[in-house]
Formats: C-alpha cells, sequence, structure tokens
C-alpha cells in the first residue's frame, strides 16, 4: 500500500496499524517545519536521542530552515538531514518494517513518500569470550546479540573487498534479519543459490530460538539423527577461518551463534586451542581429541560386555573389584551412574559460578560415597564413568558430545539387554544413524574420508604450520544436491 500525499490520513493509517496509543514505548511528535505541518514516529530505546534532538532542534530553527516551507522532499533531505543516514520511502509495508527494526519515520505534509532516519541503537551486552569455547591464549571476543556488532567482528578481521553480507529477513511476524556473509569468487556459488532460496521461502511466524531454530528449518532431521547438521560458533577467530576457506556463514540477529555451510562431522573435532599452540603440540592435542570419540562412545558399553558375559576375560584383565556380582546388578549400577553423570553435569552447567565448588564436592564426595555404600554403584563402575565423562568433555562442541552420549546409551541398553548380540546390533545402528545424518546441500556428513580426499584428510588430522595451512584454493566436494 503506498503513502498518501495527506498528512492527515497516514496518521489515522498509522493508529490503525499500529498500537502508538496503547504501548508506551512508541514516541510520536507533531512538528513544523517552518510552516509545513510534519509527523514523527520512532520507538524509545531503538533511537540515539542526541542524534534527534540535534536534527530536530536544527530543522525546527527559523535561522536555519531557509525556505518557509518543503517544497522539494528530496532536496530537503539531502540539504538539512546531515547527522544520520537517511532515505525516502513510499510503501507502508517497508515503512512499517523499518520502524520496529530502529529507523526512526518523518512524514511530511504534501509529499506521498516519508523520510527514514536511521539513528539507531540497539541495548547489547558487551563483548567477551564465549565460555564453551575458551583457549589458553588468543582473542578474547565473541559474537554477541546484535548482527550489525557481528558483522564489524567478521570485517574487522577479513578487510577483503570480495566480503559481503546479503540481508535476508524471516519470520512473519518478528521479521529476524538474517545475513549470509561470504567471500566473493570463492563461495560455492550452487550452493549459495540454494541458501537464499530456502530462507526467502521459509514459511514461519518467528525464529523463536534465533539460529538454533534457523538451523533446524535448514536441515530438517529425524530423531534418529542426533548428531549436528550444521556447525556453530560463537568465536568471531573461528568463523572468518572457515569464511577464508569458502565456507557460508549465517548471521542471526539476538543470536550470538554463526552457522557455518557446508558441515562435516570433522568440524566438531577441531578447536582453535590447536592453532594458539605449535604444530606439533596441535596435533597431538587434536589425536587426543580424535580417540576421546571412541572412548566416550565405547568404555562404558564394552565395560558391560565384558564383566557381564565374559567373567573369565574380565577376571583375567582384573576389571571388577567385587566377585559374585550380576548381570542384571552390574547393568543397573551403569545405568544409575549415567544418570548420575548427567545429572552433575547439567545442574553444573545451569547453576551459577558461585556454586560451582559445592557442586564439585557434592557429587564427587557425597554422592559417589553414599552411592558405593547404599549398593546404588560400585568403585568400578563409577571409575569408567568417570573417564567416560573426562573423554566427553574434552570434546569442542557440546551438541556433538550430547549426540555421543546417546548413542552411547543406546549401546549400553542394547547390550544389557541382548548381550553380545545386542552391542552388535546397536553399534550397527549408530553407524547407520551417523551416515544418513544430513547436511545442507546434501554434501558427505563423512568429508574428506568419504570421498576421499587424501591432502585434506591430512589437513583435519594433523595441524599444519601456518606457512602451509593458507587456502590456497577451495576443496571440491562434488555437487549440491537439490
Amino acid at each position: 500500500m503506498a503513502l498518501s500525499a495527506v498528512l492527515d490520513e497516514n496518521i489515522r493509517y498509522i493508529e490503525e496499524c499500529l498500537p502508538i496509543r496503547e504501548s508506551f514505548d512508541f514516541m510520536t511528535r507533531h512538528l513544523y517545519l517552518g510552516e509545513t505541518p510534519a509527523f514523527f514516529l520512532g520507538l524509545n530505546g531503538f533511537c540515539k536521542t542526541e542524534v534527534l534532538q540535534q536534527i530536530f532542534s536544527d530543522l525546527q530553527d527559523a535561522s536555519y530552515t531557509r525556505d518557509a516551507g518543503v517544497e522539494d522532499i528530496v532536496r530537503y533531505m539531502d540539504g538539512k538531514l546531515g547527522y544520520a543516514q537517511a532515505s525516502l520511502s513510499d510503501s507502508w509495508e517497508d515503512i512499517v518494517r523499518s520502524l520496529l527494526s530502529g529507523p526512526a519515520v518523518l512524514l511530511i505534509d504534501g509529499f506521498d513518500r516519508a523520510i527514514l532516519i536511521d539513528a539507531r541503537t540497539y541495548p547489547a551486552r558487551g563483548i567477551a569470550e564465549p565460555d564453551l569455547e575458551r583457549v589458553t591464549k588468543g582473542a578474547r571476543d565473541g559474537f554477541v546479540e546484535t548482527l550489525l556488532f557481528n558483522a564489524n567482528l567478521i570485517r574487522r578481521r577479513v578487510r577483503s573487498r570480495g566480503l559481503v553480507f546479503s540481508m535476508h529477513s524471516v519470520g512473519e511476524e518478528s521479521k529476524t534479519d538474517v545475513a549470509i556473509a561470504y567471500i566473493r569468487n570463492t563461495e560455492n556459488k550452487e550452493l549459495l543459490d540454494k541458501l537464499e532460496e530456502r530462507i526467502d521461502a521459509l514459511q514461519v511466524t518467528s525464529l523463536t530460538m534465533g539460529a538454533k531454530s534457523l538451523e533446524e528449518l535448514l536441515v530438517h532431521r529425524h530423531w534418529w539423527n542426533p548428531l549436528p547438521g550444521i556447525r556453530m560458533t560463537e568465536r568471531p577467530d573461528v568463523a572468518c577461518s572457515y569464511l577464508m576457506e569458502g565456507h557460508i556463514l549465517i548471521l542471526v540477529d539476538n543470536s550470538p551463534l554463526v552457522l557455518v555451510l557446508p558441515c562435516t562431522i570433522f568440524q566438531f573435532t577441531q578447536s582453535p586451542e590447536d592453532y594458539y599452540k605449535s604444530p606439533a603440540v596441535g596435533t597431538y592435542f587434536r589425536l587426543v581429541r580424535f580417540l576421546c570419540i571412541p572412548v566416550s562412545l565405547l568404555l562404558l558399553p564394552a565395560y558391560l560386555l565384558v564383566t557381564a558375559y565374559m567373567p573369565e576375560l574380565a577376571g583375567r584383565w582384573g576389571l571388577l573389584t567385587e566377585s559374585g556380582m550380576t548381570r542384571e546388578r552390574l547393568f543397573f549400577y551403569i545405568l544409575a551412574v549415567e544418570f548420575l553423570l548427567d545429572l552433575f553435569k547439567y545442574s553444573s552447567a545451569l547453576s551459577s559460578g558461585k556454586f560451582s565448588g559445592s557442586l564439585s564436592i557434592v557429587g564427587g564426595l557425597i554422592i559417589g560415597d553414599i552411592a558405593v555404600s547404599l549398593n546404588w554403584a560400585s568403585a568400578d563402575v563409577l571409575f569408567y564413568a568417570a573417564v567416560t565423562l573426562l573423554a566427553s568433555m574434552s570434546m569442542a562442541d557440546t551438541e556433538f558430545s550430547d549426540a555421543i552420549r546417546l548413542y552411547r546409551i543406546l549401546l549400553i541398553a542394547g547390550t544389557g539387554f541382548f548381550g553380545i548380540w545386542g552391542f552388535v546390533s546397536s553399534l550397527g545402528l549408530v553407524v547407520l544413524s551417523a551416515a544418513t545424518t544430513p547436511t545442507f546441500g546434501g554434501f558427505s556428513y563423512f568429508w574428506p574420508l568419504f570421498p576421499f580426499n587424501k591432502k585434506a584428510l591430512g589437513r583435519l588430522l594433523f595441524r599444519s604450520p601456518t606457512p602451509k595451512a593458507q587456502p590456497s584454493k577451495i576443496w571440491n566436494r562434488g555437487k549440491v544436491h537439490k
């Protein structure tokens, strides 16, 4: 719908369209620009008060206003509004969307176009290091909930003339800003076209949980695919490293998470800590992290299998300190300890840092000792469960670690109920679930292992020195699947 040249008609439409008399945060003012009536509308808290005060003080100053009235809105905007970015619009849809995003609106009588004054500011927290992606050395900044700040953090590191932030809007009600970041001539053009087409075609009310909601809309996973299908990070240095390798980033307003496309399973085994250490030390810890995946997945199920169904072998290896323990009792012990460790981990993650020491004492001393005394667990099971927990916590990505936990519970249940055949069958289901994990664009989840790329796999397994690690070319991962 287009604007009217009559100011009163435009004001009536605004009052019908927006709850400006009911909602306290709408700012309205009837003004006179010389002898020409005007109407100002903005959102309190989204506009820089000092800038607006200066603008309207000058616009209504008789010594500043040369003409008695406004005769040419384009010339008036170019000549009078010098403190902020300004543009013209004749569409109510565009005006309302801009208003609710922060820019203020100035309607002038006699013109069927409105002036949009972009003097916005957003409430934002300070830039700090992400809690879940900490490093001992290196940058201490992290993405925040303001999209513009996140784009600035990327632009500060990548000053390429080909860096592009393509803006889109998602959500019929929320109108959430979503920016696609890429470097021209390095991105997968086919993947970029498909991504923009998919985002523009999304029919949703809002992105309730920000980047996580968008991730689930872009990659449709079944309940048997717990592994993450898109890599997410809160670190600007990690995001920029992927960007320089030809990946595409997705920034969502109100979310500190940045999505990285395309995705492979090996991305969840990497950590920025590897690159802030020497190549030899970084390679060592990367290989340790790779080893922690099978340890976290298989240690408890394999312990249950050997001790419950192969007692002679368990006795020969000294895996059990208690004699005469039945299969059912051992199975119950492992399930109980698995539940207690999950409870302890999530209680620690969600509680205040002031109580972390108390939780460690309660979980490590009181619960552990009493569980053994009450025959709710054994010291052997607690030891293997603790090793499993340490292996899980060493993984760089928590969502990937949680998926491994679900796989481990499946293996424990299959082994406890059906023995060795249950273990083998459950392990086959785990492999099948991981192999069928969907990714955006249909790329292989196990690239560069399948399809095999020796050089790319070497870069993933071993931390290369900086001169050799420069992205001289973009890896070819095949065609995008529709």
